[in-house]
């Protein structure tokens, strides 16, 4: 079945080909977190750490947007 799971050190998606993670995987990934949330970030920002160190050249700020950036925010209760 098609994972599109990321391909290291480049972090591209090995289905597609496109910068990891594609638009198919986010949207599976918001299915698969969707009681959870909080921990959708908390593996994001696991693999956004990784790539950092992967693709170090990157600026700042693009790598962020790649891989928390599209999240969609939530409006905290107070």
């Amino acid at each position: 079945m098609d994972q599109h799971t990321p391909v290291m050190p480049a972090w591209t998606c090995g289905t597609c080909g496109a910068d990891w993670p594609c638009e198919t995987k986010r949207v599976r990934l918001l299915e698969e977190y969707r009681a959870d949330r909080a921990m959708l970030s908390v593996y994001l920002g696991s693999c956004l750490a990784a790539a950092t160190q992967d693709l170090s050249a990157a600026r700042g700020t693009v790598l962020q947007d790649r891989f928390i950036g599209w999240l969609p925010r939530e409006h905290r209760r107070m």
